[in-house]
């Protein structure tokens, strides 16, 4: 008989199985995505399985209550959440090193011990007095938080189930292992295989399991991309380590909306919530300078500031350089080509330079106006005014179409003070005859069609 083989091949994007490596996954359809891992085990014989007490119900006979979410008492953290932790969810938490992902979950393991959860932190990088030094900067912690420095997960479910938790914080998940997977710790068969032991045990359990995750250099969480299809929500932190704000951002969310962002700053007693975002992002925005504009976008359901900056000059060599920091660079080649077609502005021969102060990444639509606005006023020279804020999608004839939810961009930018708004047309009726918008009478609403309307 021939020998059954004792590795197989995975894919790191779906976790299709092939007996061979292959240039392309048949299922995905990404190139050289497979890995050589161990197969695991199978049993010796077929167990049967008694039936259980559980029996199939109506959509009517569940019930669903507000209650069932359990609040964090960090309001920036539960937004993304959807409202707090629902129970029984398995919850993956990713970001550069550094960036603040365990400070975070300590942080909720405080607020939730001090409500009375009981909490369980295993970490599998850290010793316990490491854990004891960040705890000691967070604040006191009480009696209801445990902290186990454990790596075998059939161990960890020994502690789980004696110690029965409300919440577990595993960190990371790419330093767990099993006995039974014949695999290094972090490999794909090795987080695929423990991640599902620990969608078992949140499912059984009926705790709630936050995971730890590492990224790869392309900004994704190492190992399997099944890992987030098996999860229920996946919270990125995004932001530079070396700078004082971090984004928590819901990419998905089977109990909430997958828009919603948390800000944050690093402070040395941790992470402490910023509560007015916009006013945040504009804090040092030069004035008369040439270049710099500020726009409205929506994240998720909240209207959020930012500055763009932009930079156009002659260029020194043969070749124009274009650089986009925080934004989309082909949607900056594309609007330029836009400025150069429709407005007869020659910047062909001229480096452009895109930036997003602070260091957030935006791709909305709404941030088109800003970018030809910001683009314009460096190439003329022109200031724009520090009480003007914009924004619009602008297509490849020049003309400014209307965004979603204008009315809240609008309110946000009366309630920190600005007195002139450019916003495409067809929104400004919507707008003149909403009466809930608050400080609207003293802003000056200047509604264009095309961008051959700006008035720079």
């Amino acid at each position: 008989m021939a020998k059954a083989r004792e590795t197989q091949f995975f894919c790191k994007e779906c976790g299709f199985e092939s007996s061979k490596w292959l240039g392309q996954c048949p299922s995905c359809k990404q190139w050289n995505s497979f890995v050589e891992a161990p197969v695991a085990p199978k049993s010796k014989g077929a167990k049967k399985h008694a039936l259980t007490s559980e029996k199939p119900v109506t959509l009517s006979e569940i019930s669903i209550m507000q209650e069932d979410r359990v609040t964090t008492g960090i309001e920036e953290f539960d937004r993304v959440l959807g409202g707090g932790i629902v129970p029984a969810s398995l919850i993956l938490v990713g970001g550069d090193p550094g960036i603040g992902k365990s400070t975070l979950l300590l942080q909720v393991c405080k607020h939730l011990s001090d409500d009375g959860h009981k909490v369980l932190y295993i970490t599998g990088e850290e010793s316990l007095k490491q854990i004891k030094l960040r705890a000691n900067r967070l604040g006191d912690f009480n009696d209801n938080l445990l902290i186990l420095c454990e790596t075998n997960l059939d161990l960890i479910e020994a502690h789980i189930r004696k110690s029965e938790p409300e919440m577990v914080i595993i960190d990371s998940i790419q330093t767990m292992f099993r006995e039974d997977v014949a695999a290094a710790a972090g490999s794909v068969s090795q987080v695929r295989e423990s991640t599902n032991m620990l969608l078992q045990l949140a499912k059984g359990l009926e705790i709630s399991i936050f995971i730890v995750g590492h990224v790869t250099k392309e900004g994704v969480v190492a190992g399997p991309r099944v890992l987030e299809h098996m999860v229920d929500t996946v919270l990125y932190f995004e932001g530079d380590r070396h700078a004082s704000y971090r984004i928590l951002r819901g990419v998905k969310n089977r109990f909430g909306s997958t828009n919603e962002i948390g800000v944050f700053e690093m402070r040395m007693e941790g992470l402490s919530e910023v509560k007015n975002p916009s006013e945040f992002l504009l804090q040092g925005r030069p004035e008369n300078t040439s270049g710099s504009v500020a726009v409205c976008l929506i994240e998720g359901t909240r209207p959020l500031m930012v500055e763009i900056q932009g930079l156009v000059s002659k260029s020194g060599f043969g070749m124009a350089r274009r650089t986009a920091a925080g934004t989309d660079y082909n949607r900056v080649n594309l609007l330029i080509a836009v400025l150069e077609k429709r407005l007869g502005i020659n910047i062909a021969d001229c480096d452009a330079y895109v930036n997003i102060a602070g260091g957030m990444k935006v791709s909305e639509p709404a941030l088109d106006l800003g970018l030809v606005v910001a683009l314009l006023s460096s190439y003329k020279n022109k200031i724009v005014p520090v009480d003007v804020v914009v924004f619009g999608e602008v297509g490849l004839s020049g003309e400014v179409r209307a965004v979603s939810m204008a009315a809240q961009r609008v309110a946000e930018a009366a309630k920190l003070g600005f007195k002139t708004c450019i916003l495409p047309k067809a929104s400004l009726e919507e707008i003149k005859g909403n009466k809930s918008i608050k400080g609207l009478d003293k802003m000056n609403l200047i509604g264009i069609s095309t961008i051959g309307e700006i008035p720079w």
